[in-house]
Order: structure tokens, then C-alpha cells, then sequence
């Protein structure tokens, strides 16, 4: 059956609102094409006045460069690392405390949450100076957990929220038919509630990890040995032959790498996202 609707749908409309995508779709992918473009460009095309955009000439040398002169994989091990880390600890902390914020007898819960409000909208760069001081007393410089445990904290708000409206969108009567048969509140948590907020999970584990993975000031001041950097640091301090010679070549390959387990991050779970972020959205 033809939709009526499109049928009534003026064309100049129809081209007018695929122009509107297009230039959408233009204005968002254009500097990440730029940037490939550039880390395949050869030297003399990148200094080139003015700009050439479609090259004639490609090389992979500046993707060679970066690994060669620099120790790249252990850059990407140390933000996957930090990463991975501190989203399983959000969800694995996030996710009981969002449960017990939803269903169980908790005093002062609307306080709780409010304060979690708070620190959600929170900005947490004013958190430098006192993270600081705490890694400077602990002796955390240039160690994992001086990174790891501030993200975890950071994002471990907004991990119990999101769990929380998705918890709250479960019937009750399923817990009480699991309590019924014998489950107890970590059997029915683990087992039964956890498999329907996978959206949920996959969501908020993916923003979390892409946090962790793009911080840079945290992972700047934390981090000072080369070995321990992460990616972001460990771009934008590129340097090239000589103090006034900006590496534009490497630094958008660097760029492209660290791009790279993102994007297939969100095209794997790209499905569990929709549904996350679409999930109690309609009714019915």
C-alpha cells in the first residue's frame, strides 16, 4: 500500500529536505575527510598554497612515521587500557546503585539523587586542582589508577541515572514472580533484570569509554612518562624535524588511529544504541 502521505508530500519539499541532509551530512563528515586526506598526503602537497584538496599523489609514509618514531601501540594499549577499566567500573558500581536507587528502601533517596544531579551537571574540570593534590599525596603520577579512578568517579553519575530510568520502565511484577521462585536480589539482578537493560549498558558504557578515551587535560598533567601516555597527549605533543616544523602528516594519521576504535566501537554496537537511546520513548 503506497504511503498517502509522501504522495502529498510537494517535490520541491522532498529535494529541499535531501539538500538539508546532504549539507548536514557535508558540514559533520568534511574535517574527519580532511583529515584522512591529509595523513595520506604527500609533504609537499600539505605545504602547498593554495590548499590541495583531491591529491594526485598518496603515501602511507606519515602512518609509518608515527610508529616508527614514536611508541604508538603502547599509546593505544594505555587508552584502551584506562578505558575499558573505568567503564566496567562504572556499570559495575553504577548499576547496583541505580537498582537500589530504584526499588529498594533507601534513605534519603531524593537527596541522594539530587546530589547526583548535581554532580552530573557538575563542571568537572573546576575537580583539577583537588585531584591534584590527592594524586600528589597518594603518589599517583604516572600511574594507571590516577587516571582511572577520576574518570570512573566522573562518569559513575550519569551511569546511575541512565540505569535508573531504564530500571524504572521494568514491571515489578518480574522481580516479584523472580523473588517468588527462589531468586535473591543479586541472583535476579544478575540473571534476569541486567539481559533487558543491555541497551542501557551498551549506551552508557560507550559514552563513558569514549570520555576516558578523549580526555586529555586529566591524562596530560597525570601522565608524564612517555611509555604511560594516552592518545590524545600523545598527539597533540607530535613534533616534527625541528621546533618550527608542525608534523601535519603524522598528526592527522595520529588523529585517523585514534579515531579508528571508536568508530568501530559504535558501528558494532550501533543496533543496542538505537534502542538505548530510543528505549521508553514511545509507550505502547
Amino acid at each position: 500500500m503506497t504511503d498517502q502521505s509522501s504522495l502529498s508530500t510537494p517535490v520541491w519539499q522532498r529535494i529541499a529536505l535531501g539538500f538539508a541532509i546532504a549539507a548536514l551530512l557535508i558540514f559533520c563528515l568534511a574535517p574527519i575527510f580532511w583529515q584522512f586526506l591529509t595523513s595520506v598526503k604527500v609533504n609537499a602537497d600539505i605545504e602547498t598554497t593554495p590548499n590541495i584538496y583531491f591529491p594526485s599523489r598518496y603515501t602511507l609514509s606519515h602512518y609509518v612515521e608515527l610508529f616508527a618514531r614514536r611508541p604508538f601501540w603502547n599509546y593505544l594499549f594505555n587508552s584502551g587500557f584506562i578505558s575499558i577499566v573505568s567503564t566496567l567500573l562504572c556499570l559495575a558500581i553504577g548499576t547496583p546503585a541505580a537498582y537500589s536507587l530504584t526499588r529498594q528502601p533507601v534513605p534519603g533517596k531524593n537527596i541522594i539523587l539530587g546530589v547526583i544531579l548535581i554532580v552530573t551537571l557538575f563542571p568537572y574540570i573546576l575537580l583539577f586542582l583537588g585531584l591534584l593534590e590527592i594524586a600528589r599525596v597518594f603518589g599517583l603520577g604516572n600511574n594507571y589508577l590516577a587516571l582511572i579512578v577520576p574518570y570512573t568517579a566522573i562518569n559513575l553519575p550519569l551511569t546511575i541515572l541512565v540505569m535508573r530510568s531504564f530500571f524504572q520502565q521494568l514491571p515489578q511484577d518480574l522481580e516479584d514472580a523472580a523473588k517468588i521462585d527462589g531468586y535473591s536480589t543479586g541472583q535476579m539482578l544478575l540473571q534476569i533484570l541486567l539481559p533487558l537493560t543491555l541497551p542501557a549498558l551498551v549506551t552508557t558504557g560507550i559514552l563513558t569509554f569514549i570520555f576516558a578515551w578523549n580526555e586529555f587535560l586529566f591524562a596530560l598533567t597525570f601522565m608524564t612518562q612517555e611509555a604511560l601516555k594516552t592518545i590524545p597527549v600523545a598527539t597533540a605533543q607530535l613534533s616534527g624535524a625541528s621546533q618550527f616544523d608542525t608534523p601535519y602528516g603524522p598528526i592527522a594519521a595520529a588523529t585517523v588511529v585514534g579515531t579508528i576504535p571508536l568508530v568501530v566501537l559504535v558501528l558494532f554496537f550501533q543496533r543496542k544504541i538505537v534502542q538505548g537511546l530510543t528505549a521508553g520513548a514511545v509507550k505502547g
